[in-house]
C-alpha cells in the first residue's frame, strides 16, 4: 500500500469516526445524558471551567484508548509474521465493528457488556468524584464517564488496533471524541427534549457507519492479507 492511498485510507476512518460521534448523539444522550446533568447538578458547577475539565478529561481517556489499542495491535503484529499478522487482525478488527455496529441497532446476536474497566469500581468513583470539588471532581467525572461500557467507543478502539501507527490510533480516537462532543456538552440542555424517535433514528445512523467502518477495515485486511500472501506464499 503506498503512501497516498494510506493517506486516504486514515483520512476516511477519522471522518468516519467523527461522523460515529455526531451521529451517536441521539446514543449518547440517551445513554450518558442524565449521568452528566446529574453530574453536574451534584457539583453545583458554576462558570465553564467544570464542564471544560469533564470533557477534555472524557475525551482524553479515549485518546489514550486508542494509543494502547493501536500499541496492542502493533505488538500483536509484530509476534507474528508482520504482513499475514496485519492482515488478519484487520480482518477480525472488522468483524468485531460490524458485530458492535449491529448491537447499536439492536439485531446482534452478542451484545456488548464490556467497559474498559470494572464497573463496580467506576459507579464508586463516580459517587465519591463530587466529594473532590467542582473542577477535579468534574474531570474524574468525566474520565469515568470514557471508561464506561458503550459499544461506539468499543466499536472505535477496535477500529483502533488496526492503525498504523501508535499516534493515528490516537487521533481515530479524538476524532470520534470530537465528535461526541456537542450532544454530551449540552446534555443538560438537550437531555428529554429529543424524542426517543429522533435518539433511536441518530442511532441508527450512527450504527450504520460503524457498520460500514467495519467492512471497511475487513475488506482492507482480506486485500492485505492475500498481498502478503503471495508474497511469502
Amino acid at each position: 500500500m503506498d503512501h497516498s492511498q494510506h493517506a486516504h485510507i486514515a483520512e476516511f476512518s477519522y471522518w468516519a469516526a467523527f461522523m460515529v460521534g455526531l451521529l451517536g448523539s441521539g446514543h449518547c444522550i440517551g445513554m450518558c445524558g442524565g449521568l452528566v446533568s446529574g453530574c453536574f447538578m451534584k457539583l453545583q458547577a458554576k462558570g465553564p471551567w467544570p464542564y471544560a475539565a469533564y470533557h477534555a478529561s472524557r475525551i482524553a481517556i479515549y485518546a489514550g484508548v486508542g494509543l494502547v489499542a493501536a500499541l496492542l495491535g502493533t505488538v500483536l503484529v509484530a509476534s507474528g509474521m508482520t504482513g499475514l499478522a496485519q492482515g488478519v487482525l484487520q480482518i477480525l478488527a472488522g468483524a468485531i465493528v460490524i458485530l458492535l455496529g449491529l448491537d447499536l441497532l439492536g439485531v446482534s446476536p452478542i451484545r456488548n457488556a464490556y467497559g474498559f474497566a470494572p464497573m463496580a469500581w467506576l459507579r464508586k468513583q463516580f459517587v465519591t468524584a463530587s466529594q473532590k470539588g467542582p473542577v477535579l471532581g468534574a474531570a474524574i467525572s468525566g474520565a469515568i464517564n470514557g471508561l464506561m461500557p458503550c459499544s461506539m467507543t468499543m466499536a472505535m478502539a477496535v477500529k483502533a488496533t488496526t492503525a498504523a501507527s501508535p499516534p493515528e490510533g490516537m487521533l481515530l480516537m479524538l476524532a470520534f471524541g470530537a465528535g461526541t462532543l456537542p450532544s454530551m456538552l449540552f446534555a443538560s440542555v438537550l437531555f428529554g427534549k429529543l424524542g426517543p424517535k429522533l435518539r433511536g433514528g441518530l442511532q441508527k445512523l450512527a450504527a450504520l457507519f460503524v457498520i460500514a467502518l467495519g467492512v471497511a477495515t475487513l475488506w482492507q485486511g482480506v486485500r492485505f492479507y492475500l498481498v502478503m500472501y503471495k508474497l511469502v506464499a
